[in-house]
């Protein structure tokens, strides 16, 4: 079912968004549309992704509490970011 939103701006707001979306082959309503279809799908993938962060902090908690979980010393963990990235700085110069 499609949902009809309403909004204010001046006339002068009006008559050069109209321009600009002619300009572009459309209508200020599918203009709207298309702006507000981007705003839902942007706000779909925060969402996903807010999931997807859930689940992993869920899952290192589990890990935790099952005694499963690794621990790396600060220093030892930085040495093997920076062999990591270093790994990846060589990769993109061949």
């Amino acid at each position: 079912m499609d949902t009809r939103i309403q909004f204010r701006v001046d006339e002068e707001t009006k008559r050069l968004a109209q321009l600009m979306a002619q300009s572009q082959g459309r209508t200020l309503s599918d203009a709207c549309r298309e702006l507000t279809e981007r705003l839902a799908e942007e706000q779909r993938k925060s969402m996903s992704h807010d999931t997807w962060l859930s689940e992993q902090i869920n899952a290192a908690f589990s890990k935790l509490d099952s005694d499963k979980a690794n621990f790396i010393a600060h220093d030892e963990a930085r040495s093997l970011m920076e062999e990591r990235k270093q790994k990846i700085r060589n990769r993109s110069k061949t």
